[in-house]
């Protein structure tokens, strides 16, 4: 697929026809807060709607309840088992490098400082983490599982958003482009992909060429769930490069909120990691997995931790050298990654479950103005820009 710099104009203007429009006319009836109210008790796949649901929302849930038809279940199963080889290190990439790169974009760091959320980052990085261990757990897309709802919810999410900043005149639209657009959309599907997988090859991650491709697959799955328009999202990882240094080259920089939004992540994982001495790690890793211009632009502290955590690769393949030989280490490794990554979700959010409900109004204070084969080995697609 051919991106080009009048093709990425293109997807500018462009939101959710079908998410904006049930938004709109919850907003336009005054039922947004009934809405939220009664989907509280919407979690799970197959629970009943509950009585009082505003027409629209049920229209939108019944038509948004399963996934796209052309989903292929064995490479979702491949993907499930990449993500339980490699939970803690997707998490680490999750955190430490695709949260960061959406700071990066200044455009995208001002929308999500309009929101609630800057001042409740855990909030943030909560419903994150949960919607990602949601989707990679077997049992996903059945019965009792949580993370369709879940997805339905975020997507209503990105358009209440969209409503807000359009509503209020928050937005330069001219020079911006529609808030949450599809450019946007695709090139945040590609930061939770192609860069998570880029940052576990930086952290030398030994990943086969079948997982990594099955993981960048689920993803695709998943935006079409939340609304991107996977006719004009990469297909393969060689059209997601393409697509991402496009993307990145045309927009990313430094920016006061981007920087401020980065602190508030540094800041939130110093308190997740026990006692103060390993505090630096956090800024390290950021600046390890994104670069030293990206750190820069986003202020992330030099520390004494740079150039240990460079070593990481090197611990790491100790670690998968033993994992590979000993099937008792696998599965004790597996389950030390499973637990770390409950105590950190756990950690984010006091034990609660996020309701990604629909907010009422943005912040008034923040105006925004302009186990798989191993057999072949993965390597990142080239550069194809610069």
């Amino acid at each position: 697929m051919t991106y080009t710099e009048a093709s990425m104009d293109a997807l500018r203007t462009v939101g959710d026809e079908l998410a904006d429009a049930t938004v709109a006319t919850l907003f336009e009836r005054g039922e947004v807060g009934k809405f939220n109210t009664l989907m509280r008790y919407v979690s799970t796949v197959g629970a009943p709607l509950p009585d009082g649901l505003p027409d629209v929302a049920r229209e939108y849930l019944q038509q948004t309840a399963a996934p796209p038809p052309w989903v292929d279940w064995g490479e979702m199963e491949k993907a499930r088992l990449f993500f339980t080889d490699n939970n803690v290190h997707i998490s680490t990439a999750l955190s430490f490098a695709s949260m960061p790169a959406c700071y990066v974009v200044p455009h995208v760091a001002r929308l999500l400082s309009a929101t609630h959320s800057l001042k409740y980052p855990s909030k943030r990085m909560a419903e994150t983490g949960q919607f990602t261990v949601y989707l990679m757990r077997p049992d996903a897309f059945e019965a009792g599982s949580r993370f369709v709802p879940a997805a339905q919810k975020v997507r209503l999410l990105h358009a209440a958003i969209r409503h807000h900043l359009r509503r209020e005149d928050r937005w330069d639209v001219a020079a911006l482009g529609t808030p949450i657009c599809q450019e946007d959309m695709i090139g945040g599907q590609m930061l939770f992909s192609l860069l998570v997988l880029d940052s576990l090859h930086r952290l030398g991650i030994h990943m086969s060429t079948e997982g990594a491709e099955a993981y960048f697959y689920a993803w695709r799955v998943v935006g079409a769930m939340l609304g991107v328009d996977q006719a004009a999202s990469p297909a393969t990882l060689q059209d997601a490069r393409r697509f991402l240094d496009l993307y990145m080259v045309r927009h990313m920089g430094p920016s006061p909120e981007g920087a401020e939004l980065t602190r508030q992540l540094i800041d939130l994982y110093e308190e997740v990691v026990p006692g103060t001495f390993f505090d630096p790690v956090v800024s390290a890793l950021v600046r390890y997995l994104i670069g030293d211009t990206c750190a820069d632009w986003l202020d992330v502290p030099r520390t004494p931790w740079d150039t240990v955590v460079k070593a990481a690769p090197h611990l790491l393949g100790v670690l998968e050298r033993l994992e590979d030989r000993a099937p008792m280490a696998a599965w004790a490794l597996d389950r030390i990654g499973h637990l770390t990554t409950v105590f950190e979700l756990s950690s984010l959010t006091r034990g609660r479950v996020m309701h990604y409900a629909i907010p009422d109004e943005l912040k008034k204070d923040y105006g925004v103005t302009s186990s798989v084969p191993v057999n072949r080995r993965w390597t990142p697609p080239p550069p194809t820009v610069g």
